[in-house]
Order: C-alpha cells, then structure tokens, then sequence
C-alpha cells in the first residue's frame, strides 16, 4: 500500500503543475484584458515597456489616476453599445427558445421510431451542420433581398435556428437513447398517451440534457459572427459585429480601447452563466455519453 501510494504521489504532483500551468494560460489572457480595459491606448498598446500596461503612465497622464472607465463609457454611452447588448438578449433567446422545442420534439421522434430513414435524416442533419457558415447564409441572401426582410432580428433568428437545429437534434437524440423505452412505455400502460409520457416521464430526466444543449445553442448565438455581419443592419447588430465595428479601417484615438471594453462586457454573462451552470453541463454531458 504505501509504495502504491509512493508511486502515485509524483503522478499527482505533476497532474496539479499541469492543471496548475493550463489555468494559468487558460485565465491569463482574460484577466489582463479586464486589466486593459481601464487603461488608455497608449499604455495598454504600448511598444516602449510593457510595464506601461501595468502601472498606467499615459492612463495618470492623461485622466488622473491609474485606472479610468473611459472605455467603458465610451462603448455603452458614446457608441450606444446597450442597444447590441439588448439586440444580442433578443436573439439568444429566441434561438434557443426555439431550437429545444424543436430539437427535444424531433430529438424524441427519432430515437423511438423504428424506421429506416431514421438513419438518413441523422445523417443529412450532419451533413448540413457540418457545412460553413457563410455557405448557407449566401443562399439566404437574394430571397431575404426580395422579400424586403434583410437587415432584421427576425431574419437573423431564423437563419441561426436552421443552422443549429440539426446540432439539437443529434445532441437531444443521443440523451433521449441513454433513457430506457420502459420508461414512457410504463406511462403510456398507466393511461398516458405519447406526447403525456414524454411531457411528464421523460422530460423530468432529461433536464441535465436540456441545459446543456440549451447553453451550446446559446453560445452559438451569442457568439455569432458571420450570420448576424451578413444579415443585421447596423441599427440592428448584435455584440461581436458591434465589437469589430468600434475596429473599422478608420480608427480615432481611444476607439480600440472601447472595442477592449465591449469585450469584457460580452465575456462577463458567458463566465457566469458557465459557473452557475457547470454541475448541470457536467451532469448532462455525463447522461448524454451513456447509453441505456
């Protein structure tokens, strides 16, 4: 036992320096940024010393003191950055809203039926999920033209639901395989009909897998780039187009410093969000990686 136990210990010393030096590489980068973001340009993008990004010189110089919310002021108030904030709200929602209903719905369907195109349907949902982006938003763009619709929220919420739909489905599909049949077949002998033994028996199980394909959906929205650039005015832009619009070809002094800013404010809610569900995600992704 105690050599068992001799032989472990250089085992977990290393395992703790590489969790150790993985966190480090992990949470550095988003640390000095929220750093940055109450630093000026000039001390943050300094090229004369880097500890310039530390101690804030230029951000003393120039405001008084070595911290200053300038960036932030200028991204949420000068630059409007809340209405991308609230437009970013509208559009997660709605798309993950949307695509668990249709993806716990379909993801059911296809994990009890018996048929053959069961398989194909799966398959061309990979297929079209596996597919770019950019791809498919170019052939939504002359029908969104024509119609008159292009530049709206509506419009960029129903692209994202096609595009992550069959991701769902085949998520939800695989936790539904890890529930035994027994399960809604025992509530449909007790009176239930399909839909009740899905709603009442199978449903209270699948919560872990529900949070956690509802946060992927969430992340691909919120994350979203290359559907909402193409398809959302600027009236109407989420947070990462409104982030790199503050990086256009013409830059004014201080401007990148509000693209630091909005870049904080963004990951904020993600990392929370993260934490408060992590044992969900954990749970989920256990259940889903186990079948029957």
């Amino acid at each position: 036992m105690d050599s068992k136990i001799g032989q472990s210990k250089p085992l977990m010393i290393v395992t703790g320096v590489v969790l150790v030096v993985w966190l480090i590489l992990a949470a550095l980068p988003f640390f000095w940024t929220v750093w940055g973001s109450f630093k000026v340009q000039a001390d943050f993008f300094s090229r004369a010393s880097f500890w310039d990004a530390i101690f804030g010189p230029a951000t003393t110089r120039q405001t008084g003191g070595p911290f200053t919310g300038d960036g932030y002021r200028g991204a949420w108030v000068e630059r409007e950055f809340y209405h991308a904030a609230w437009n970013t709200v509208i559009v997660t929602v709605c798309v993950t809203s949307i695509s668990l209903v249709f993806g716990t719905l379909g993801g059911y369907a296809l994990s009890r039926s018996t048929r053959k195109y069961t398989f194909w349907i799966l398959m061309a949902a990979l297929v079209f999920r596996a597919m770019p982006h950019i791809t498919l938003v170019s052939g939504y763009l002359l029908p969104f033209f024509e119609l008159n619709i292009w530049g709206y929220l509506p419009t960029a919420i129903i692209v994202l639901v096609a595009i992550n739909q069959p991701f769902t489905i085949w998520m939800l599909h695989s936790f539904f395989l890890s529930i035994p049949r027994d399960l809604d077949e025992s509530a449909m002998v007790d009176g239930c009909t399909r839909f009740q033994a899905f709603r009442w028996a199978i449903m209270p199980v699948m919560w872990p897998g529900v949070i956690t394909t509802g946060l992927f959906s969430f992340l691909l929205a919120y994350n979203d780039f290359a559907v909402t650039a193409m398809l959302l005015n600027q009236d109407n832009q989420t947070m990462v187009p409104k982030i790199n619009s503050f990086l256009g070809t013409v830059q004014t002094e201080g401007t990148i410093m509000y693209a630091v800013a909005a870049v904080v404010s963004a990951t904020v809610p993600l990392f929370i969000l993260v934490m408060f569900f992590q044992r969900q995600i954990v749970s989920g992704l256990t259940a889903g990686a186990v079948k029957g």
